[in-house]
């Protein structure tokens, strides 16, 4: 564990908001200034504040930023349809019966980013590395929400689940589509390409598909250049908006496969809230976006109205 990440919980421990302070302060030198939680102004300044505010002690966010349980919000809503084909979820690696599985799938746990393990074929899989790795990403729970004080994801009990490995025609993996809403409508798409080679292209859309210069590639694209715009790209809208409703920032993470839409995950704090490579203006622009009071009564999937 690296110093960095060992001194972040330490701080939690005293203070998850001097945690955040002192990250922040580290990460954004352009601003010259502590973290304000009384009149925050960029994306990232906000994002901290509703950590603290309407997402903390949130049943609602907690059950939404659970990878398992969003089901029971996408249900409630009438979107299974977009939900992926679930195989299997258990509170321990040694519970799953691989003979069972199909020969492609996904297991990650229910929290924290980044646990996620893909099998293309499963006569290559190593049983026991693969449950070993499981095992040493459970250990990580206790600790995760302090590395960032995302609160709302402290209460999330564990639990593996094992989905439908989602690909393209010719066995790639797919475009991911990030729809950045704020006060819930979807307002712009960050659309990520490439991703089994390890670099990754990210570039933002508007509702209509056309490039928006708000970060490094987009700025760098030359003149006339334009993100592909897949069948039924309008419904990455819909859906994301629908998702969206109760909150004053999500970011709606979205497949699109021969037309059809399919359920990724809800992020309410994107990098933690801490993205440096995010352009300052953008920063800015996504945070001036954001209405602080949006959906703050909206806790609990009881108050959520279906649309």
């Amino acid at each position: 564990m690296s110093i960095r990440r060992k001194i972040l919980p330490f701080l939690f421990n005293i203070s998850p908001k001097l945690s955040v302070r002192v990250k922040f302060l580290t990460l954004y030198p352009h601003y010259r200034k502590f973290l304000s939680f009384k009149n925050p102004i960029s994306l990232d300044e906000k994002i901290q504040w509703l950590k603290f505010n309407t997402y903390n002690n949130n049943s609602l966010v907690t059950l939404c930023a659970d990878k398992y349980r969003v089901r029971e919000y996408l249900n409630h809503l009438g979107l299974e349809e977009i939900l992926n084909e679930l195989y299997g979820a258990y509170d321990q690696p040694e519970e799953i019966d691989w003979e069972k599985l199909p020969q492609k799938f996904v297991i990650k746990w229910n929290f924290g980013q980044g646990h996620n393990f893909f099998c293309a074929d499963k006569t290559t899989l190593q049983i026991p590395e693969t449950m070993q790795l499981l095992k040493d990403w459970r250990k990580t729970h206790s600790r995760f929400h302090k590395q960032y004080s995302e609160l709302h994801y402290r209460d999330i009990q564990p639990k593996l689940i094992c989905e439908k490995y989602i690909e393209t025609e010719d066995g790639a993996l797919p475009v991911d589509y990030k729809v950045y809403c704020f006060n819930g409508v979807a307002h712009f798409v960050l659309v990520c390409t490439n991703r089994a080679s390890g670099k990754p292209s990210f570039y933002f859309v508007d509702k209509d598909w056309e490039l928006q210069r708000l970060n490094k590639s987009g700025k760098e694209a030359p003149e006339g250049f334009q993100v592909p715009k897949p069948e039924g790209y309008q419904q990455l809208f819909e859906y994301a908006s629908r998702l969206a409703k109760p909150f004053p920032f999500v970011r709606v993470d979205l497949y699109l496969e021969k037309g059809k839409v399919i359920f990724g995950e809800l992020t309410f704090t994107p990098a933690g809230g801490f993205d440096p490579n995010r352009l300052y203006d953008t920063d800015l622009l996504f945070g001036s976006m954001v209405d602080l009071d949006y959906g703050k009564n909206c806790r609990s999937l009881e108050n959520v109205k279906k649309i």
